[in-house]
C-alpha cells in the first residue's frame, strides 16, 4: 500500500483540492508541503499530535516536510474555533514559543542537511510594507466570499475584529511566499483551516497564473485534533514538564471505548493489518487497546523508558496497589495549618479540581478518595503526620490519581 493509500485508509484525510495530483506526488516522494503552527503556547500539545505524525509519515516516504513557526501570525491569532479573540503576546513571549516549538519537533522530524525544512513567517511577514501588501495581496480577495468562510462564520454575531480578519490573507501569503523560495506545493492542515488554505492556492494561481501546481488537502483534525488539545479544562502537553508522561499515558489509556481504536488507527505506526484484527476486540479486550495507545504514543513522546515506567504505574493503580511514577505533588511543611489541611486544598495543589467548589461537589458525589477509603465529608482534614514519609495516594474518580506529601 502507497503512503496515500496509507493515509486513507487510516481515516485521516478530509477534502482535498485536486486528488489525483496530490496522491501522485506523495506517493512518488515529490510532495514538498508545509503545516504550520502558531506559537500560542510554550509546548506543543496533543491537538499538535496529528500533525507531526503526519509529517513523519509524509518524510519516511521521501517527502519533504516544512514546519512553519508562526512567529508572524502570532502577533495576530487564528479566529478559526474560537468565539472570542485570542490574548495578544509580547515579541518576547513569541519568540520564546518558538524556540520550544522547534525543540520538540525534532523528536519527530528530520532537520537534517537536505531533509526537512523549519522556518518562521515572522522573517517575511514583519518585514512587509502594508500599503504595498493591500495592492499586491489584498486585491486578489473578494470581501464577500471572506465572510463566508466557515473560519470567520461563528464569530460575526459575537464580532470580529479587523486585526483577525487579516489572518486569512497571512496565512495565504505564507504558501504563496514558501512556493516562490522553497518549491512548496503543498500545505497540511486542520479541517476547520479550508478557507484559510483554499485562500493560498488561489492567492498562487492568481499571482503566478493558472499552471502554478499549489494544492491543499486537510486532515481530520477538527474532530480527532483541536478536541484532543484538552481534557478536564486543562491542555495535554508535549513537555514533560507540563505534562509528566504518567500523565500522558494516563490520558490516552482513558479515552472512551468508541475512540480507541480511531486513535490508534490515525495516531500509531502499527501496521493496518494489525489493527484490523484489533478492531474485532470486545469488552475487557479493549483495555487492552487503550494500554496498546498510551504505550505507543507515550514511547513515540517521551521514550520507551518513560512509556515502561508509565504503563506500570497506571497497572498498579489500576489494580489497586502503589506505584512509584505516579505524579506526586509535594507540599513545604509551612502550608499545612496546626489543625492539617482539608482535602479539598489537597485537591486543588494536587491539580486533581481545578477550583474548590468543584473539589466539594466531586467529594459530595462520592468520588474523592484517600489511599482508597472513600471521602465522606467535605470538612475533612489531614495532618502533618498523616502526609509525611509516603504520604497519601489522593483518587478523583476511577483515572485520577496524585500522591501527596511533605
Amino acid at each position: 500500500m502507497q503512503i496515500y493509500e496509507e493515509l486513507t485508509a487510516r481515516g485521516l484525510i478530509a477534502q482535498t483540492t485536486n486528488e489525483e495530483e496530490i496522491r501522485e506526488l506523495v506517493n512518488n516522494g515529490k510532495a514538498v508541503f508545509y503545516i504550520g503552527f502558531d506559537p500560542t503556547a510554550d509546548s506543543l500539545h496533543v491537538g499538535h499530535f496529528m500533525a507531526l505524525c503526519l509529517m513523519k509519515r509524509l518524510q519516511m516516504a521521501g517527502n519533504r516536510p516544512i514546519a512553519l513557526i508562526g512567529g508572524g501570525t502570532g502577533y495576530v491569532g487564528d479566529p478559526s474555533g474560537r468565539t472570542d479573540m485570542r490574548s495578544m503576546m509580547t515579541p518576547e513571549t513569541i519568540e520564546h514559543n518558538c524556540a520550544c516549538f522547534k525543540k520538540q519537533m525534532e523528536r519527530f522530524i528530520d532537520f537534517g542537511e537536505g531533509k526537512a525544512l523549519m522556518v518562521n513567517n515572522a522573517d517575511w511577514l514583519l518585514k512587509l510594507n502594508y500599503v504595498e501588501l493591500l495592492r499586491e495581496v489584498g486585491a486578489h480577495f473578494s470581501v464577500n466570499n471572506m465572510l463566508r468562510a466557515e473560519c470567520y462564520k461563528q464569530r460575526m454575531e459575537k464580532g470580529l475584529s479587523f486585526l483577525e480578519f487579516n489572518y486569512m490573507i497571512m496565512q495565504s501569503y505564507d504558501f504563496y511566499y514558501l512556493y516562490q523560495k522553497y518549491g512548496c506545493n503543498m500545505e497540511f492542515g486542520g479541517d476547520d483551516q479550508w478557507s484559510n488554505m483554499l485562500g493560498g492556492t488561489e492567492l498562487i494561481r492568481r499571482k503566478l497564473g493558472k499552471d502554478a501546481h499549489a494544492m491543499t488537502i486537510t486532515l481530520l483534525t477538527d474532530s480527532n485534533g483541536n478536541k484532543m488539545g484538552k481534557t478536564a479544562g486543562n491542555a495535554v502537553w508535549l513537555d514533560p514538564n507540563k505534562t509528566s508522561p504518567y500523565e500522558f499515558y494516563q490520558y490516552w489509556r482513558n479515552v472512551g471505548d468508541a475512540e480507541v481504536l480511531k486513535c490508534i488507527r490515525m495516531l500509531t505506526f502499527l501496521p493496518l493489518e494489525q489493527i484490523e484484527e484489533m478492531e474485532k476486540w470486545e469488552g475487557s479486550k479493549l483495555n487492552e487497546a487503550k494500554e496498546i495507545l498510551a504505550y505507543e504514543l507515550t514511547k513515540m513522546v517521551h521514550g520507551e523508558e518513560e512509556a515502561e515506567k508509565a504503563k506500570a504505574a497506571s497497572r498498579a493503580l489500576f489494580a489497586g496497589g502503589a506505584a512509584a511514577d505516579v505524579p506526586t505533588c509535594v507540599l513545604a511543611a509551612d502550608e499545612i495549618p496546626e489543625g492539617g489541611v482539608d482535602v479539598i486544598t489537597l485537591l486543588v495543589k494536587a491539580g486533581l479540581v481545578p477550583t474548590r467548589s468543584e473539589g466539594r461537589r466531586a467529594i459530595e458525589q462520592g468520588g474523592v478518595s484517600v489511599d482508597g477509603g472513600k471521602v465522606a465529608d467535605v470538612k475533612a482534614v489531614l495532618t502533618a503526620d498523616k502526609l509525611s514519609g509516603d504520604g497519601i495516594l489522593l483518587k478523583r474518580g476511577k483515572k485520577n490519581f496524585c500522591r501527596v506529601k511533605l
